[in-house]
């Protein structure tokens, strides 16, 4: 999120950032509007005069209008996707058992439905529409971050000027500055945590992997998707 609205929102040369509109002095979850929370809004965050308006959401692919927009999914590994949930939620609301969580997980009591078919969906369209659906590992992000962030410029039209300003968007929106952030540091610190790749194996137990594996693995790796 913080990538793509630095990319759409870089100045032009010799130009600054709009301290109004820049992750190093905002929250990049009050610069991008999440669709589900405007609903429930009485105010709203979305800017109908934006030229390059940018916007954040949940959702399974069905529930979004039939739109030319473009989506950048971001996937990560089923196993360190359950122990952040874990820890966001249990950060907001009542702490659930580490045990319960993945159980939640595995049977797809969630929010947002099963994560096996909400991933599942937004991988078969980016191969139908690569045009439209862009779909990343949160891993190879954290592989290769300059390519990363070369392929999301590619993919949306935001042409990037050499490796220096690659670095100067990655360093802007690394976790690490975005958790020392002073605006962050409290209210948002929940955005924050580890996001390191393999964490839950800091957590799960070897049945509680093999669950995962035979709820959701199983189903992605039969469409020619691994984590």
């Amino acid at each position: 999120m913080a990538i793509s609205h630095s990319l759409l929102h870089k100045p032009k040369s010799n130009d600054t950032y709009n301290a109004d509109a820049d992750v190093l002095t905002n929250n990049p979850h009050s610069l991008v509007p999440t669709v589900e929370f405007e609903l429930w809004s009485p105010t709203t965050n979305v800017n109908i005069f934006d030229p390059t308006p940018l916007l954040h959401t949940h959702l399974p692919l069905p529930l979004l209008p039939a739109s030319a927009a473009k989506i950048v999914y971001i996937a990560r590994n089923p196993r360190d996707t359950v122990i952040s949930m874990w820890h966001f939620f249990n950060a907001m609301i009542q702490p659930l058992p580490l045990e319960r969580a993945v159980e939640c997980f595995c049977s797809g009591a969630h929010p947002f439905g099963p994560f096996a078919g909400h991933v599942a969906e937004y991988w078969l369209e980016s191969r139908r529409r690569p045009e439209t659906v862009l779909f990343v590992k949160y891993e190879d992000m954290k592989r290769d971050p300059k390519m990363g962030v070369l392929r999301i410029a590619e993919f949306l039209g935001r042409a990037v000027a050499g490796t220096g300003e690659v670095e100067e968007i990655l360093w802007r929106c690394s976790l690490e500055r975005l958790k020392g952030s002073e605006v962050n540091a409290a209210a948002h610190s929940a955005y924050f945590r580890e996001g390191e790749v393999g964490d839950w194996r800091n957590y799960l137990t070897a049945e509680m992997e093999e669950g995962i594996h035979r709820s959701v693995g199983v189903k992605l790796e039969a469409l020619g998707l691994f984590f």
